[in-house]
């Protein structure tokens, strides 16, 4: 499918200079991409975006800079269809599965890298999946971006019209 809309993000303000790469995901990977395979995830709505920065754990909001992106790309699965999952054998439960426990910790490949890593291959761009952070409310989704560019297909853009965001880390000081 195609999303054409708008997406948004709270960024660290230290990393707010590359809105776009998705390589601290690939760190220690996230919910829905592996380690090694960088992943942009971005939230459909302002207040999603807070609450997956904060995790639903915070009794305060660390500074961060909320970016909104404009989004339009193809090969987008919606996982959160009912259908399009059970057209694709996706369970609810693999989606929503413990995956830091089972990466971090147990060094098991969770069911959610499954996933990704299959739908990946067979040439999906991202996926639209329900908000997994603590306190998201019901109607909370995130799109989870494997492949971005500057161009459809995959067009993903911040939105800065007037140039606000860093263009380095040198206005930032050192981390303590």
């Amino acid at each position: 499918m195609r999303f054409a809309g708008r997406a948004y993000r709270g960024h660290d303000p230290q990393w707010a200079f590359a809105p776009l790469s998705g390589d601290g995901a690939a760190v220690y990977g996230g919910r829905f991409n592996p380690k090694g395979v960088a992943a942009l995830y971005l939230a459909l709505s302002p207040t999603g975006a807070i609450n997956e920065v904060c995790q639903g754990l915070a009794s305060r909001i660390a500074p961060m800079t909320l970016v909104e992106y404009e989004v339009d790309c193809t090969d987008i699965h919606d996982l959160t269809d009912a259908a399009a999952r059970a057209a694709l054998g996706i369970a609810k439960s693999d989606m929503a599965c413990n995956w830091g426990d089972e990466a971090l910790i147990a060094g098991k490949t969770p069911a959610s890298w499954a996933i990704a890593t299959r739908l990946i291959a067979g040439g999906a761009a991202g996926i639209i999946v329900p908000s997994y952070a603590q306190e998201a409310a019901a109607d909370h989704r995130n799109l989870v971006l494997w492949k971005r560019g500057n161009r459809r297909p995959h067009r993903v853009r911040a939105y800065d019209p007037t140039g606000k965001l860093p263009a380095n880390q040198l206005s930032w000081p050192k981390s303590r």
